[in-house]
């Protein structure tokens, strides 16, 4: 970024119109969501339209986002939704 300003990156969890559960990054996620609810998001979300934000959490860099993005995905949809509701 030209100003020096330093991304803040998060994770994300949305909820499919299906009922099920999409988790994703992004340093922007109010317009990820927007991309994906447009039909430009991610292949699985596509299909699922609309999608709701359900779970968010920030990270210090990219590299620790992607992590726990996929520490997330390996869980169980129940411990999902217990991270969901413990928010």
């Amino acid at each position: 970024m030209s100003n020096n300003t330093p991304l803040i990156w998060s994770i994300y969890i949305v909820k499919c119109s299906d009922g099920s559960l999409y988790t994703g990054i992004s340093n922007n996620v109010d317009k990820r969501i927007a991309n994906h609810n447009s039909g430009k998001g991610a292949k699985y979300t596509r299909v699922r339209l609309p999608v709701t934000l359900v779970h968010i959490e920030k990270s210090i860099n990219r590299s620790t986002a992607s992590k726990r993005e996929i520490e997330i995905k390996k869980l169980t949809r129940v411990q999902k939704l217990a991270l969901i509701n413990r928010a």
